[in-house]
């Protein structure tokens, strides 16, 4: 929630072109994403040690493969749009990206009959959030932003990777570690 909050406080400084405040107030929002990314991996290792798979099926050991990844993508896009800070269309993207990036769980959420039986179906979901930046791309542009490109391919291939990646033994060997019974 904080980071949403965070999100439209930024757009509100830029639209009003406090771009200063915008940038000071971005240092603080890199200090949140840093607690993300940490309260994130505890999270998840926590719901690891309850045994919890997210209601997947998959089990524990396989499932925690979906918010590891998912943290770490955000992590990455949150690292590359702030060292993209000075320029703000790639620096927007990237964001908006990472955001989206860890929006799975969020969707995972709605109260969609589809959503719930079919967790696969929410890759299309995520995708037709990066489709809807690239459109914008398009439209605004004409092109579609390297940004945009490199963030979505990375959030698409990391998304259709994960189950597979969990149910990997090495994957379940450093799952078992972090759960404390490896």
């Amino acid at each position: 929630t904080s980071w949403m909050v965070l999100l439209l406080v930024q757009e509100l400084l830029v639209a009003g072109r406090k771009i200063q405040w915008h940038r000071t107030l971005g240092l603080a929002g890199f200090g949140l994403a840093v607690a993300m990314v940490v309260l994130g991996v505890l999270a998840a290792t926590d719901a690891l040690r309850r045994g919890a798979d997210g209601g997947s099926g998959l089990g524990a050991l396989t499932f925690y493969a979906v918010p590891m990844t998912g943290i770490a993508t955000f992590a990455v896009l949150v690292w590359f749009a702030y060292r993209a800070r000075r320029q703000p269309a790639a620096h927007k993207r990237l964001i908006l990206i990472a955001t989206i990036a860890i929006a799975e769980a969020a969707v995972a959420r709605w109260p969609i009959a589809a959503l719930q039986a079919d967790p696969p179906m929410r890759n299309w979901v995520m995708l037709a959030f990066l489709l809807l930046v690239a459109g914008y791309d398009l439209l605004s542009l004409r092109r579609v932003q390297k940004a945009t490109l490199w963030g979505s391919v990375l959030v698409m291939v990391i998304m259709l990777g994960q189950v597979p990646l969990g149910m990997t033994p090495w994957w379940h060997a450093f799952a078992a570690v972090m759960r404390g019974k490896g």
